[in-house]
Parts: structure tokens; C-alpha cells; sequence
């Protein structure tokens, strides 16, 4: 794998003025906590995925200022030399902590965590939470379309409408974790693993002097993965029949059985029956019927409910962008500070907004399962230093009413946030690729189907222990 880009700058400027405060102020050492979180879902729906970690990994790692970065800010003459040296040897020794990669994730938990003095904590804001927040909302967008398509593979189109190269490569590594089965993006199989693979263009259809030719050829190039572009010209009069030909006079007398044709355009439900009807009378039973053309999930939902006879699916600009949401609120929030004698005292944001108000101190999370079922049931946020016991009941506030409360018994409590980083050092191994990707499916599995509903979905338990509930509210009176 290529050599990750060094992003120390990638930063606001505001992180590096704040970082020369501190210093000169006499908060270089001051240890703070802060949380990653997010506070409403994508396009309305139950819950996210948190996908990313991996990028905040390397770039934890690569972070140092070179000779270039220390010419550039002593030129803008704001920085004191004493805070430019610093810099110049600057390594990252905080801890951090996280969900690992696939994790669906609910608004207002922390999922990312880190611990660090003010200066590095600080400096490193911008790229955590646009690391973050891109391919969580990737990976979200991404999920909703293949549970969309029950079961149909997902192929991720999107490259060529990406913003910008890190959005088609990552946008190409979140969708791949989130259950679609592979990219266009060539890059994103080289670098991350997502697998690449793909068709033709109408510009291949085009080249040759007929339809059948261009079909012939390249089933003689690529017997063994022959999908054909049927939809350049006439989907039912030429495009089917030059592909049945094709598969009959090159593929057939090899043997080969496994093959597609590919829909571009037009009415997609209508012409997958017709296109089935005349690939199953010409024998043609295995080939399948791949489908593009700026796909989602409801376009995807309603061709299914029409009886569309599709067997799997590309999906691009809708996908890579998430047009319908193109941005994912997650947010980068002071929780607490501590002091040399290890001493932790919580922090809050207050807000007239409710939903701005933070919740304070360093905390753990904690995925409760149902021992009857087997299925998440609710998620419980604690005091850094809480332990739940299984052998007593959790009490658990409805959070579209909280006058309301829901008594949990016959559970089992899971620690969401891994040690990542721990003074500096990498702790943690990450999975591969393809695990993160079976890892996120099995989590997904464990929601409730009403939390995984597109319109309406339940509303997932997210609450706070007495404990920190009760911090809160004391920091609430005391800045009242």
C-alpha cells in the first residue's frame, strides 16, 4: 500500500492560533477530552454507520510539521517562536478511543473519544471529523440502497461524480463496508481492497461497424465475465437479440453458462421482463439482468415492487454524493478536563437549542442486548468509570417522551469504544476490509426491522446513566 499523504495542515486555522493561546497561556499540558458525535440521521432514518477510523489511524500516525510548514506560518506573523519550535517536533501522545469501523451508530453518542493534551486535541479536529463524517455518511447512504435491493448485489458506479478524488476512492471504501458488493473506482481496490469491476461503455458499442460485432468481441475477450451494454440503440429489437446472439455463437459452445446484459436507460421494470422472457426462451436461464441509471433506494424499491426482473444493480451519483443528505453533523465537542492528579472534571455546552446541549464528562457507551432475542434493544451512556450488571434491572427513558420508561431485564451489556491509541502508540489491529464489511452486516443484523425502516423508523433508545444524568444536571443549574 502506498505511503499515506502527511494532512498535518489539513486543518482550520482557528486549531493552530488556538494551539499558540494555549501555549502561551500556560495550557500546553492541560489534558482535555473530546467527543465525536452526531445529532440527527441521514435522510430521516433509524441510525448511521461509523466508517473512517482507518483514515484517522494513518493520519494520527503521519501527523509531524516540516521545514515547507514551519516557512508558511512564521510568514503569517501571529505565532510565537517558542510555539514554532514546538511544532517543528510535534508528535501526537493522547489516547484515543472508537467504535470500530461498521458500527451502526445513534445521534448523541460518542463514537470517537480522544484524550490529549489541549494543543493536539485541538489541532487535530478538522480531519477527524471530515474523515469521519464523509464516509459515515457513505456508508449510511450506501446500507439504505443495499437493503433496498433485498438481498441483489450493489456495484458502487459512482467515480466519475464524486467530489473529488478522496470522495470516489473512500466514498468506494465506505460503500464497500456497508454491503455493496464492489466499485467501479479501480483505485479504491488497489489502495483499500474494495473489489473493482465493470462492463462496457455505449462508447464500445459505438466504435465497431455493428452491435452483434462489438457483443462478439468482447465476449471473445472476457468469456468468463461477458455483461453486455444492450441499451445503445434498441433494448428489445437489436440489444437483446445481438446479446443472445453472442452468447449463443461465442460463450455456448465453450461451456459457459454465466453471463449478463446491462440497462442503462428507459423504463427499467418494463424492459428487465421483457429482456427475461427472451433470455429464458433462448435458453438463456443463468444470464443475468444488471441495472443502472441514477439509482437510490426508493427507485430500487419501487422497480422490485413493480416486478422487475433485475438481479443486481449499479448505483453512482445518488450513492457517492448521498444527494438526498450530503452532509453527515458529526461534531467535535469538549466533554472534560484533568488535571496533573489525574482529577477529571466534566465540561458542558449549554444552548437555549436543547439539541446542542452536550453531554458532559469522559464516558463510555454501552450496547444493551435482549439474552431473549438476541437484538439491540437500547444503547446506555455512562460515566468513564461505571460498570453495568447484568443481574439488575436498567431503567431506560423513552426518548420521544421522557416522562416515560422502559425497564430492562434478561440483557446483555457490550462496550462499544475499543482502545485505539494509548500515549501515543497504536493499540489496536484493524480487521480487514472484507471483515469490516461482514462485521458491519452481522451489527445491522441486530437492529430491530422497525429501526431500519426508510420512512418513519422507530426511534432507537439512547440514554444516560443516573450517574451522568446527574452530572449533568448540576452543570445545567450551575451555568443557569
Amino acid at each position: 500500500m502506498k505511503e499515506p499523504m502527511n494532512y498535518t495542515m489539513l486543518c482550520d486555522f482557528y486549531e493552530l492560533t488556538m494551539g499558540n493561546g494555549y501555549f502561551q497561556s500556560g495550557y500546553r499540558e492541560q489534558i482535555c477530552y473530546f467527543d465525536v458525535f452526531y445529532r440527527s440521521v441521514p435522510d430521516d432514518g433509524g441510525f448511521a454507520i461509523a466508517v473512517g477510523l482507518e483514515q484517522v489511524i494513518q493520519y494520527i500516525e503521519s501527523l509531524r510539521f516540516d521545514a515547507e510548514d514551519m516557512d508558511y506560518l512564521r510568514q503569517k506573523q501571529c505565532f510565537d517562536e517558542s510555539f514554532l519550535a514546538y511544532l517543528h517536533t510535534f508528535r501526537f501522545s493522547g489516547d484515543i478511543w472508537a467504535v470500530p469501523e461498521g458500527t451502526p451508530i445513534f445521534p448523541g453518542e460518542p463514537f470517537l473519544t480522544v484524550r490529549a493534551p489541549a494543543i493536539e486535541a485541538q489541532l487535530i479536529e478538522t480531519f477527524v471529523l471530515l474523515t469521519l463524517n464523509h464516509q459515515s455518511l457513505i456508508a449510511t447512504k450506501a446500507n439504505r440502497i443495499v437493503r433496498a435491493a433485498e438481498g441483489r448485489p450493489i456495484s458502487e458506479f459512482g467515480s466519475r461524480r464524486a467530489q473529488g478524488a478522496d470522495g470516489a476512492v473512500l466514498g468506494a471504501r465506505a460503500s464497500y463496508i456497508a454491503g455493496c458488493a464492489g466499485t467501479a473506482c479501480t483505485l479504491a481496490d488497489q489502495l483499500h481492497g474494495a473489489p473493482a469491476g465493470g462492463t462496457m461503455a455505449h462508447a464500445w458499442v459505438q466504435m465497431f461497424p455493428d452491435e452483434y460485432t462489438a457483443f462478439e468481441t468482447y465476449c471473445k475477450l472476457y468469456p468468463n465475465n461477458a455483461t453486455l451494454l444492450v441499451d445503445t440503440y434498441n433494448v428489445l429489437n437489436s440489444g437483446v437479440p445481438n446479446a443472445i446472439r453472442a452468447f449463443q455463437t461465442v460463450l455456448q459452445p465453450q461451456g459457459i453458462q454465466s453471463c449478463a446484459i446491462r440497462l442503462d436507460s428507459g423504463d427499467l421494470a418494463y424492459l428487465s421482463r421483457k429482456a427475461r422472457a427472451m433470455l429464458d426462451q433462448a435458453g438463456l436461464t443463468e444470464c443475468k439482468i444488471v441495472a443502472s441509471n441514477s439509482l437510490d433506494e426508493y427507485i430500487i424499491r419501487d422497480l422490485l415492487l413493480q416486478g422487475a426482473a433485475i438481479d443486481s444493480f449499479g448505483v453512482g451519483e445518488r450513492l457517492i454524493t448521498s444527494k438526498s443528505e450530503p452532509v453527515f453533523g458529526g461534531v467535535y465537542k469538549l466533554a472534560a478536563v484533568e488535571d496533573k492528579n489525574g482529577v477529571i472534571t466534566p465540561k458542558i455546552k449549554v444552548s437555549e437549542n436543547a439539541s446542542k446541549i452536550t453531554n458532559p464528562h469522559f464516558k463510555k457507551v454501552y450496547r444493551i442486548f435482549s439474552n431473549g432475542t438476541g437484538k439491540a434493544i437500547a444503547d446506555l451512556i455512562t460515566l468513564h468509570d461505571e460498570v453495568i450488571d447484568p443481574t439488575q434491572p436498567l431503567h431506560l427513558f423513552d426518548p420521544d417522551a421522557t416522562w416515560k420508561r422502559k425497564t430492562v431485564t434478561n440483557y446483555t451489556a457490550r462496550s462499544l469504544l475499543a482502545p485505539i491509541f494509548k500515549d501515543g502508540r497504536r493499540v489496536y489491529t484493524s480487521p480487514s476490509i472484507k471483515e469490516m464489511r461482514a462485521y458491519c452486516g452481522q451489527q445491522i443484523a441486530l437492529l430491530w426491522d422497525e429501526v431500519k425502516r426508510f420512512e418513519n423508523p422507530h426511534t432507537y433508545y439512547v440514554d444516560l446513566s443516573q450517574a451522568l444524568w446527574d452530572v449533568k444536571q448540576g452543570l445545567l443549574k450551575a451555568n443557569g
